[in-house]
């Protein structure tokens, strides 16, 4: 297993280490999954993200390229700026969704880890004109420092005004003296800022304890991959592999506020133009559960008795209290406040369909 730029940090803080897309990765810290998740929900949690990887694409008609590959419109995107999009098939089925920095002379794509071998491959099966793409997966270090005390935190650390820096939008500058690309996004949906340097442990190290001395009064916590499932699940956001994949299509994924068909031809596009005029036959959706009832990934959902969809994401949501998940079912019992069964250990419990978020971030 491959390991990242923090990995003494994970075991000197006593982290539960499992195998995640080919990386030795923290699961879970001694103070639990709960207190993770609350940390990053009331103050500040920091999570190594060096797993993800990221693409570098150059040359004249870059643009051109990632205009053609991906499903939003990097005609919009400026210098400074990184948008949310996906990668498709032909078919529509989704490769994987990712995020486009415009860097200036370059552009950085930010790929989810089990993918980046079969995105790499998909990318170069398609490259044509002056543009050359790069795996910068392994010399790239990402660290995600996410809550409402987040900019309190890296600020004392920062060499640029991090209040000043809008969502999806970033910077270089240094943390802790430190070079990086300084960006206002995350996975959590409270405030948050990832941060990208190279993958050297002395920096690494350097940076890790900077931004935990400084969080120190704010109750800073490490935060495993288990928080960070429940964190985006309660905001509602997809996971690859579980609420997108290959046979799913953005537009039944909730994700056609970032497929712009209007921009012009696309890879899957024609696909998305016969989903649109036959209409999605189904849809993906968020449902509650009784207090104790939980439901997970491959859980049957029923209607009558009868299996009419399969849950993608479920988990107990520390703010809620109660069960929370998503799956897809058929476009006409996809409303808010319909009932719908989920098969858990042969028992058909009733879950209610709501929209998401389930919660509203701090």
């Amino acid at each position: 297993m491959k390991r990242t730029p923090f990995h003494a940090k994970h075991i000197q803080a006593g982290a539960k280490l499992i195998e995640f897309a080919g990386f030795e990765m923290p699961v879970q810290y001694p103070s639990g999954i709960v207190r993770e998740h609350g940390a990053v929900r009331s103050a500040v949690g920091v999570f190594d993200v060096s797993h993800m990887g990221e693409f570098e694409v150059r040359g004249r008609d870059a643009a051109a390229f990632l205009q053609r590959m991906t499903v939003n419109d990097v005609t919009k995107l400026e210098q400074g700026k990184a948008q949310y999009s996906a990668i498709l098939y032909e078919d529509g089925g989704i490769v994987d969704d990712l995020l486009v920095y415009h860097c200036g002379e370059y552009y950085m794509l930010v790929v989810n880890a089990a993918n980046i071998t079969k995105d790499y491959e998909w990318l170069q099966s398609h490259l044509s004109g002056d543009v050359k793409l790069e795996d910068a997966s392994d010399r790239t270090a990402l660290l995600a420092v996410q809550g409402p005390k987040s900019l309190d935190t890296l600020q004392p650390l920062c060499s640029i005004d991090l209040g000043s820096l809008p969502y999806y939008r970033f910077q270089t500058g240094t943390v802790a003296g430190v070079p990086m690309i300084i960006s206002r996004t995350g996975y959590t949906g409270e405030l948050g800022f990832e941060l990208y340097f190279e993958a050297d442990e002395p920096k690494a190290a350097a940076v890790w304890d900077a931004v935990f001395e400084s969080g120190m009064r704010f109750g800073i916590a490490p935060v495993g991959l288990g928080a960070r499932d429940t964190l985006r699940l309660e905001m509602g956001f997809c996971l690859y592999g579980n609420d997108i994949d290959e046979t799913t299509n953005p537009l039944e994924a909730g994700l056609g506020w970032i497929t712009k068909m209007e921009k012009g031809d696309f890879v899957g596009r024609q696909a998305l133009v016969r989903v649109q005029e036959e209409r999605v036959k189904r849809k993906l959706v968020g449902f509650t559960l009784p207090e104790k009832a939980l439901a997970r990934h491959g859980y049957a959902l029923k209607e009558g008795g009868v299996v009419v969809g399969t849950v993608t994401s479920g988990t107990f949501s520390p703010v809620l209290q109660r069960g929370i998940g998503m799956g897809y079912v058929p476009r006409d019992l996809a409303a808010p406040g319909r009932t719908v069964g989920v098969d858990i250990r042969g028992r058909d419990v009733p879950a209610t369909i709501v929209k998401v978020p389930f919660i509203r971030s701090s």
